[in-house]
Parts: structure tokens; C-alpha cells; sequence
């Protein structure tokens, strides 16, 4: 920009020195240097707003691990503790900037991609919470709130858009990857809802703080499994091994990250979802001996970790293990992979929600020394083995 002298140097003096009122045309001079340097100065905030958003476009990628149960599953939503870790699979979210004004989702992993306008998305919202409502009252079951895997990422956007009153400047493109297997217990809800939320989040430079992220989060997840004990978003969020106790005076604790030799086996994407095995163990819970039963199991298997004893981790594994069975969230097929881990030494127990029907039951958790054995077994059941690891960051920005 030009330097200009200041519009009073221009005019001229009278004799004791004050300035002379200018004349209509020196007037229409002075206003229209005026509009032309703020048209300049306009033009260079609009610039520097570009390309403030153009080097986060190429810049900004948000993952988000996945989590391991290692003990607690179903009890912590009834009171008991768990112990759960966050492990090597990630979600991950790219923001893009989208020229035509909508919101469009690339959801690889769930053969969906379609646009949405701000005004379809609150639709969306809006009915998935009526749904929601009409769960809690006991008119649906959970399966029937959200009938389509993409719509999670729907409702948590809209719904972290919508909760701090955020505007978009322009369309953007969401775009969704994981290598978390959907339905297998490995928390693939939890990182999509985080991953999505602080996206958005760090591409609109809008700070929040954790817990607001965790509540919002909450809310969302409670749509895909009815009554959420939050624990996948605590791990996602924090990263690490956590040990949760809602009646405690510090309610999650850090953890050492086991340094023992752990796999993990996938049986398989179980017909039923998370929601519904909530839904179907519920009333195991009322026996109070049940629960301490749970209880004591994950207190085991926490004192065995805090020692890093792999004696004392395989006995609270298995101890987990028969109480999962008795409330009947382990398969028949499950059983019997696992009845052959133990006869081989090892120990193994189901890390999720598991399954009230069918044969496949999500993922399990194996601690054996004999990986051959293992790959053997394993294949002989036409499971999926692979070796997992520890993850010490929570969702974060690459």
C-alpha cells in the first residue's frame, strides 16, 4: 500500500495556523482515498483468512485409538471398576475445504459418501433424538435408533456444531478411515465421535475444553449403545491404561501400560450390537454377588499389573473369562477356541461387549508365550490373529 499523508497535512493553513475547512471536491477526494484504503486492507485480512484456512486444510489430521477392556465389560455401566487401555488402531478425520456449500462425508470404511446442508443435518439430529427418547421410554430397542453405521458421525457433528452455536465459513469434506474392526469391542464408536468433534474443533480454531469434549461425546455414544459408561471416550481422550471407579474419590487412575505378550483374536463382527448385550445382561446386575464377583476380578487383574505378574494376570483373565460366560455374552464356538487356550498354558477372555446370538463375539484377549501355537489355533477356527501395543496418546492432531 502507498504511504498517504494524513488527510489535515493536505489542507491548507490560514494565517493563525489552524486548518481550513476543505472544499466539497477536495472532500470527495479525501473520502474516496478513504474506501479505497480500506478496500485494500479488507482484501488483505480476506487473504490472510484464506490462506490461514488453506495451510490447515493440507496440515490438519486428526486420530483417534481404539481401546482394549481389559476387565470390567458390562459391570462398569452397574458400578464396578475397569481396567482398559488404548492400543495401535486409529480413526483418523481429514477436513477439507468443499466448494459447494454443504457438508460432505467420505466414510470409506462404511461404503458411504453424501452431502448434507447445515439445516439436513439438524433434521438428522433431531430425529435420531426422538428415537433416542423413544428407547428410553421402552418403545425401541437400541438397534432401532441408529439404523445406519454413517449416521453416528452425522449426529456428532451436528450435534458438537450445534452445542457451541458454530458457523461454517464455507462446505467442507469430512473424511473418515480406520483400521479399528466396527462391532468387535475395540472402541471403533468412541474414536469416530472424538475424532470427528476434535476435527472440527482444531479446523475452526474453536478451543473446548476435555471434559466439555467428553460430555458432548458421551451424548453421542449414547446413541449407538443406549447407556454409555463413557469409559471408550475416557481412554480415547487421555490414551494409556486407566483404572475407573465411578465411587471413587479420584474416579480414573493412570496405569502402567502391561508389558506382557498380548494378542488379540478376532472372531468376528457379532450380529448383535453393543447396545443390545447392555440391553439383555442388565438384569444379571441386580445380583449384588454378581457385581462384587466383577468387582473383585478387575481389582485382581489390576494388582497383577500394577506387580507385572503374568501368573496373576492369566488367573484374573480366566476369572473374567467364566463370568462373562455366566451372564452369556460368550458363544458356544468362543468357548471352545478358548477351553483350548487354556489347556495349551494360555489364558483368554473376550474384550467387549461380546454377543447374545451367534457365533462370533468381537474380539478376544490372549496371553500365551507360544505364538506359533497361537497362529495355529487361531487358523484352525478361521480367526484373525494379530499382535497389539499399547498406545500413550489420546486423540491428537499429526
Amino acid at each position: 500500500m502507498r504511504n498517504t499523508p494524513h488527510p489535515q497535512q493536505s489542507l491548507p493553513r490560514t494565517c493563525c495556523g489552524a486548518a481550513a475547512s476543505p472544499t466539497r471536491g477536495e472532500a470527495k477526494a479525501l473520502e474516496h482515498l478513504f474506501i479505497q484504503e480500506r478496500s485494500s486492507w479488507e482484501r488483505q485480512k480476506a487473504v490472510a483468512f484464506e490462506s490461514n484456512f488453506l495451510a490447515r486444510e493440507h496440515h490438519m489430521k486428526i486420530f483417534a485409538p481404539g481401546k482394549l477392556i481389559l476387565s470390567g465389560e458390562h459391570a462398569v455401566i452397574h458400578g464396578s471398576p475397569a481396567l482398559a487401555m488404548a492400543i495401535n488402531r486409529y480413526t483418523t478425520v481429514t477436513i477439507t475445504r468443499e466448494m459447494l456449500p454443504q457438508i460432505l462425508f467420505d466414510l470409506s470404511d462404511l461404503a458411504h459418501q453424501g452431502g448434507l446442508s447445515l439445516r439436513a443435518l439438524r433434521a438428522v439430529k433431531a430425529r435420531l433424538k426422538h428415537k433416542y427418547q423413544r428407547f428410553i421410554r421402552g418403545d425401541f430397542s437400541i438397534r432401532q435408533v441408529l439404523q445406519k453405521p454413517f449416521e453416528l458421525a452425522q449426529f456428532a457433528l451436528s450435534l458438537f456444531v450445534e452445542s457451541l452455536n458454530l458457523t461454517l465459513p464455507h462446505g467442507v469434506k469430512i473424511h473418515l478411515q480406520s483400521d479399528i474392526p466396527i462391532g468387535c469391542g475395540l472402541g471403533s464408536s468412541a474414536a469416530t465421535i472424538l475424532s470427528v468433534m476434535h476435527a472440527v474443533s482444531i479446523y475452526l480454531q474453536i478451543p473446548i475444553s476435555t471434559e466439555k469434549l467428553f460430555q458432548l461425546a458421551l451424548e453421542a455414544e449414547n446413541m449407538q449403545h443406549g447407556r454409555s459408561s463413557g469409559l471408550d471416550l475416557r481412554v480415547a481422550l487421555q490414551g494409556g491404561c486407566l483404572y475407573h471407579d465411578a465411587a471413587a474419590s479420584q474416579p480414573t487412575q493412570t496405569r502402567p501400560i502391561p508389558a506382557f505378550p498380548f494378542y488379540l483374536v478376532n472372531t468376528g463382527t457379532p450380529i448383535t450390537t453393543t447396545g443390545e448385550c447392555i440391553e439383555n445382561v442388565a438384569a444379571y446386575f441386580q445380583d449384588r454377588q454378581l457385581t462384587a464377583a466383577f468387582t473383585h476380578a478387575t481389582q485382581a487383574m489390576d494388582h497383577a499389573l500394577t506387580q507385572q505378574s503374568p501368573t496373576e494376570m492369566q488367573a484374573a483373565i480366566r476369572d473374567n473369562h467364566q463370568l462373562l460366560t455366566r451372564i452369556g455374552v460368550v458363544p458356544q464356538k468362543v468357548q471352545t477356541f478358548i477351553r483350548n487356550i487354556e489347556a495349551h498354558g494360555g489364558a483368554a477372555k473376550i474384550c467387549g461387549a461380546g454377543a447374545v446370538r451367534g457365533e462370533q463375539a468381537g474380539a478376544i484377549l490372549v496371553l500365551i508365550e507360544d505364538q506359533t501355537l497361537l497362529t495355529t489355533l487361531s487358523h484352525s477356527f478361521h480367526y484373525n490373529l494379530f499382535p497389539i501395543a499399547g498406545e500413550t496418546r489420546g486423540v491428537h492432531a499429526a
